[in-house]
């Protein structure tokens, strides 16, 4: 299946939300923490790339609730969400693959 470059950010809304539902404020956390504090994303961006994630298939909103008075909306990743991860991650991982064999025929330590 051939999928479109995957942004850092993305990749790490997406993994955040392999794990299960998650309204906006926890993606927020989530992605913080996954990215060991390198992805910091802020209301605006999180929304605008959930809205294209929404709008390419690969997340749905999974319901809404009002929580001390302001709207809380839940994301969920679709199967096609899934396979673009699990796309990207497979690249990934060969990629690491063939820089650490380098790495290591070219005598570097790693």
């Amino acid at each position: 299946m051939a999928h479109r470059e995957v942004r850092e950010p993305t990749f790490y809304l997406l993994t955040a939300l392999a794990a299960g539902r998650r309204h906006g404020y926890a993606l927020v956390q989530e992605v913080d923490e996954l990215s060991g504090g390198k992805v910091r994303l802020k209301p605006g961006t999180l929304y605008a790339a959930l809205d294209r994630l929404v709008a390419e298939g690969s997340v749905a909103i999974d319901g809404e609730e009002v929580v001390a008075g302001r709207l809380r909306r839940y994301f969920v990743l679709t199967p096609e969400g899934a396979g673009v991860l699990g796309d990207h991650a497979a690249q990934v991982e060969r990629a690491a693959r063939v820089a650490l064999r380098r790495l290591r025929a070219g005598g570097a330590t790693t």
